[in-house]
């Protein structure tokens, strides 16, 4: 908790009835916001002439609030102190005594500077010294849309960084990232402060720090959140004697989809954010990433099996991918009615169907969304007549959402096999972008394939380099011996993450192995969704593997598998990550009686946290240090 020395005199604002909604790059706030004018010119510096010093050269303090300047004179004579070349300063600049005690003006109209001046009487030369007081307004904080999430605005007069500190009391404890003002000469900061509870008081403050050095510590603000959305019951235990890794666990909820989709709670299971969006029953939210600006990017759409006829697609249905921000306000996205135009009008001859189960924002801006192609075939052996055949097809969008790079299935790959429920023939759900060598990995679940693509940011040919798994092109080790038991590879998989620091050449990659069509020697097993008089089958079971890859030699070696027991079978969904203490985390997402998601010890001997959502299913679940990049906090209940 960060240590804090505030004037005396805090002040409690009530909250203002109001929102605020990001709208391209500027803020709306609603009624009872203070709006004010940009600084039109450079803040003052302060300076020293002569042998007259000062100290501190640069403060900030709030309106009627006091800081001593001390001046130091190299010989004899008086002193004579002004503010703005005031002697003595008035009310409205602020006032300043002989001992160099300056007073802030007790209201101002907008943040603003002040120079305070210590000059040297009768000197025959100029000698004197200046400091430069920043006097800052209480900043300002509004309800949005979201009922968990307020926006804190506070102007600056110079250039600097803010931080809210929040938590159910004045000692805070939970501090949201810093970010800049929009210009060099200061500007209003606005910062959406979430990871509150529902229907419960809150104490906020900003904390800034101005590129001159000077510090401020806003007065106390109080905040009451209001009731979040109906979310599916997380029940959380961190076990005796472990210490799971600090942060806050994100859910992707996908049945039932009553529940609000995405939403985040703390380790011990009580939910702090959600996000909810109008829609159809038919719509999901399919995985999520959170993005170095602070955003989320989530495609909402239909499920990729689903055939598109004429009347199916109701009125409000989303097919988009989203960028929102902590409030819940779409700050971008592109529909696919878009992309298809966009796709058209460069000359793709493509119409495609529905965004599904993953996008991803790349190091330089770009997107890649993955979508579904349907393409019709006669006659392909085993299936007489037309076949309307369902792949996946790659699209890099650049900053302004313009596709500049496609990559197609049908090109590619062999239509012709197909393990797993044929003709919705590659079902990819998952995207990995490599920065070590620029290219792409897809998880391609009816293939029981994760292939490597040549993507080079969108310069590369589309060629698929390798195919990972049974049937592909590396051979499976284990124990420094070839392994030949088919059903050690992967099936059906969901949730691919890279479990080391290199991504190329010799690299670990973890996953939820779903296992619904694993293969035995004796012959490949298609499993049912569990039911309460068919709950386990000994050859449907779900793992976490993690292989080493070594791509020159092509080959595969089991670093690590962890196996539960059958009843975590789960026939769709997952996902697996290691975290930053070499803990891993891997989510159950569909087993019979709702999602388990387990952090694991680095070996995957025990159990270190778990938490479960008894009759839901969690689709993508994720440890984060906050909601905000780059901050962690340490707290495991809020």
């Amino acid at each position: 908790m960060r240590q804090r020395s505030r004037f005396a005199g805090a002040l409690v604002v009530a909250v203002f009835a109001g929102v605020i909604a990001l709208t391209g790059c500027g803020v709306t706030l609603g009624p009872g916001a203070v709006t004010q004018k940009p600084p039109t010119s450079k803040p003052p510096v302060a300076s020293q002439s002569g042998t007259v010093t000062m100290t501190p050269e640069y403060a900030a303090l709030g309106p009627g609030q006091t800081v001593t300047f001390r001046a130091t004179v190299a010989g004899a004579g008086t002193l004579q102190w002004s503010v703005n070349g005031i002697a003595g300063g008035n009310a409205t600049v602020g006032t300043v005594t002989s001992a160099g005690v300056y007073t802030a003006p007790a209201s101002i109209v907008q943040s603003e500077n002040v120079t305070v001046t210590a000059a040297l009487s009768g000197s025959a030369t100029q000698n004197f010294a200046t400091s430069v007081a920043s006097v800052i307004n209480p900043g300002v904080v509004l309800k949005t849309n979201n009922p968990q999430v307020a926006t804190y605005s506070i102007y600056l007069p110079a250039p600097g960084r803010v931080a809210i500190d929040f938590g159910k009391s004045a000692s805070y404890g939970f501090t949201t990232w810093e970010q800049p003002t929009p210009s060099p000469n200061g500007g209003s900061v606005t910062t959406e402060v979430a990871g509150m509870l529902g229907d419960t008081p809150y104490h906020m403050s900003a904390s800034v720090t101005l590129d001159d050095g000077a510090t401020f510590e806003d007065v106390d603000h109080v905040f009451t959140t209001g009731t979040p959305p109906q979310t599916s019951t997380v029940t959380a235990q961190t076990m005796s004697g472990q210490y799971p890794q600090p942060g806050i666990e994100m859910w992707n909820t996908v049945l039932p989809q009553g529940d609000s989709q995405l939403f985040a709670t703390d380790l011990a299971g009580h939910v702090i954010w959600t996000y909810s969006y109008a829609g159809t029953p038919i719509d999901l939210v399919q995985g999520f990433q959170m993005l170095a600006n602070g955003d989320i990017l989530l495609p909402i759409s239909y499920l990729s099996s689903l055939q598109s006829g004429s009347g199916f697609l109701n009125s409000g249905t989303i097919n988009a991918v989203r960028e929102i921000d902590l409030a819940g306000n779409t700050v971008r996205q592109i529909t696919m009615d878009q992309l298809n135009q966009e796709l058209q009008a460069k000359g793709y001859n493509l119409t495609l169907k529905s965004f599904h189960h993953s996008a991803l924002e790349l190091p330089n801006g770009h997107l890649v969304l993955l979508a579904t192609y349907p393409k019709q075939f006669t006659n392909l052996p085993g299936y007489p007549g037309t076949t309307t055949v369902i792949g996946d097809v790659l699209v890099d969008v650049d900053q302004n959402l313009q596709p500049d790079w496609v990559w197609n299935s049908f090109d590619h790959l062999d239509v012709n096999r197909h393990p797993m429920n044929f003709p919705d023939w590659t079902h990819s759900n998952d995207i990995l972008y490599s920065p070590d060598d620029h290219d792409l990995l897809l998880s391609m679940r009816h293939q029981n394939w994760i292939i490597k693509i040549d993507f080079e940011d969108g310069q590369g040919s589309g060629a698929v380099l390798w195919r990972l798994g049974e049937g592909g092109d590396f051979t499976l080790m284990q124990n420094g011996q070839v392994d030949t038991n088919p059903a050690d590879w992967f099936y059906a998989q969901h949730g691919m993450n890279f479990f080391s620091t290199s991504t190329s050449g010799i690299f670990d990659l973890g996953m939820m192995d779903n296992g619904n069509d694993r293969e035995f020697t004796t012959g490949s097993v298609l499993c049912n969704p569990p039911t309460a008089t068919n709950p386990t089958n000994p050859q449907c079971y779900s793992t976490m593997p993690v292989l080493q890859v070594n791509e020159s030699a092509k080959t595969a070696t089991i670093e690590e598998r962890y196996t539960p027991p059958d009843t975590y079978f789960s026939f769709f969904g997952g996902d697996a990550e290691k975290l930053s203490n070499g803990d891993s985390e891997v989510d159950f997402c569909a087993p019979l009686n709702g999602a388990i998601v387990q952090e694991l010890t680095p070996d995957a001997s025990q159990v270190v946290w778990q938490g479960t959502t008894a009759g839901a299913d969690q689709f993508r679940v994720q440890r984060l240090g906050s909601l905000y990049p780059g901050v962690t906090w340490t707290q495991t209940s809020f």
